[in-house]
């Protein structure tokens, strides 16, 4: 079986996705990319269903190399990210206040610091289709310099050197998505300079390493 791993891998995060109100009933896809071909959740299938097996196996041209399903219908966003980014994984969500805020902002402001996870202030792409090489495009042009972006009318999507990272940068998002919706139904939130998001973007490289491993 191709990318066994990535695969066993991604079942696992189907299922954190789910308990952590990332996704509602099937939508979502993640993926990991192992050299010149791609680990990627298929299309429409329950995720608590899914076993490696089930997991699609594609190169970054988008073609169906393994897997007993079809590949999710955004593959041209997840190879779009890889082909321009050096990604290993992609994370594409549907959760609450990330998609509520989508059809409301064009950017979302830095009212939390750990926003610097993402890169900065995350911007919305304009809306495409769904598995259209438009919204590919849209999504990647709204992630330069970031790692993540909202897509308006839709959902969200991030990316990370590891799928660890990418999955941490979804649920960052969502959260700071969540604060933001809060804090304007009681008023006009104050956000941060862009110097204290670089500032500590600097910070959050080196947290959680010992000395000796800086």
């Amino acid at each position: 079986m191709l990318l066994e791993q990535e695969r066993t891998e991604l079942v696992d995060y189907c299922r954190r996705m789910q308990s952590d109100d990332l996704t509602v009933g099937t939508s979502g896809n993640i993926s990991v990319r192992q050299g010149d071909h791609v680990a990627i959740t298929p299309s429409g299938a329950p995720y608590e269903d899914l076993t490696p097996a089930s997991i699609s196996v594609i190169t970054l041209d988008g073609e169906q190399v393994d897997g007993d399903l079809e590949p999710s219908s955004e593959v041209p966003m997840h190879t779009a990210v890889y082909r321009r980014t050096d990604a290993v994984a992609v994370v594409h969500t549907h959760p609450l206040y990330a998609s509520t805020l989508s059809v409301l902002l064009d950017e979302l402001p830095p009212v939390h610091y750990m926003i610097a996870l993402l890169g900065g202030p995350v911007r919305v792409a304009p809306y495409a289709t769904y598995g259209s090489p438009e919204l590919a495009e849209n999504s990647v042009t709204a992630m330069e310099g970031r790692f993540g972006a909202l897509l308006q009318n839709h959902g969200a999507t991030t990316y990370g050197e590891s799928l660890a990272k990418a999955y941490t940068r979804s649920v960052y998002l969502e959260w700071v998505c969540r604060m933001y919706h809060q804090a304007r139904l009681v008023g006009e939130p104050h956000v941060l300079a862009e110097d204290e998001i670089a500032r500590v973007a600097t910070k959050l490289d080196s947290y959680g390493q010992s000395v000796t491993s800086r």
